[in-house]
């Protein structure tokens, strides 16, 4: 481990991605209570560095905090839903015209090079990390815009989005999804924009009119045995 790996700042950035991973991809579902002392001890930080982080996480969504300042993962309603999605189309929308004009050959490998990670882990059955790499498909594409508030703002509202199929999702088959991803990038390598954004339209509104049902409750998770795996 490099020394900057270990200080604290880092340590924390850690906490915040391993958090956030779990939490998208379902591991820690919403309601899961999320204690600092547990936190603190599990990252190796201090109750104010992991107060940060939890800051960090409220501030995008996922994480929601009590009037006794006890956090527990977020369980957005239906109404949560509709004003993530409706806000997710509009920046996906410019995303996609963005990139687009912006294609190169870079782009398009590192694209691709992504969607073989998606397959290779449905291929493997991990439902779970094929999901969050879909998620992350569109968090690159809205890199590749090099737009940085519309990088920053399109990330957030996915994250959220991941969290709300958690809630309200119904069981579906990745392997189309992937498949659309795929097209998408033949049509951006093709030149053919117009084409591109139907399609990101369209794959959109697949993943929205997935956000319809509501998860069965599970029983209470042990944090400590999840967060071990992130």
């Amino acid at each position: 481990m490099s020394p900057t790996a270990d200080r604290p700042a880092h340590r924390a950035e850690a906490a915040f991605i391993s958090l956030r991973t779990a939490i998208v991809e379902a591991a820690l579902t919403p309601g899961t209570k999320l204690p600092e002392d547990a936190l603190a001890a599990r990252f190796g930080v201090s109750r104010t560095l992991v107060r940060a982080v939890l800051a960090r996480l409220v501030a995008a969504g996922l994480v929601e905090q009590g009037k006794t300042k006890s956090a527990t993962v977020a369980n957005p309603d239906a109404d949560d839903a509709r004003a993530v999605f409706e806000m997710r189309r509009c920046l996906e929308q410019e995303a996609i015209r963005l990139v687009a004009a912006r294609w190169s050959r870079g782009t398009s490998a590192a694209l691709r090079a992504h969607v073989r990670a998606e397959r290779s882990a449905l291929d493997h059955d991990d439902h779970r990390l094929s999901g969050r790499l879909a998620a992350e498909f569109h968090v690159k594409l809205g890199e590749a815009s090099r737009n940085p508030l519309l990088e920053r703002y399109l990330a957030e509202v996915v994250w959220r989005c991941a969290l709300i199929l958690t809630v309200h999702g119904i069981p579906h088959d990745q392997r189309q999804s992937i498949g659309e991803h795929e097209e998408l990038i033949a049509l951006l390598d093709a030149g053919d924009k117009q084409r591109a954004e139907l399609l990101a339209v369209r794959h959109l509104a697949g993943v929205e009119a997935r956000a319809l049902a509501r998860s069965v409750e599970s029983p209470a998770p042990d944090l400590s045995e999840i967060l071990s795996r992130y």
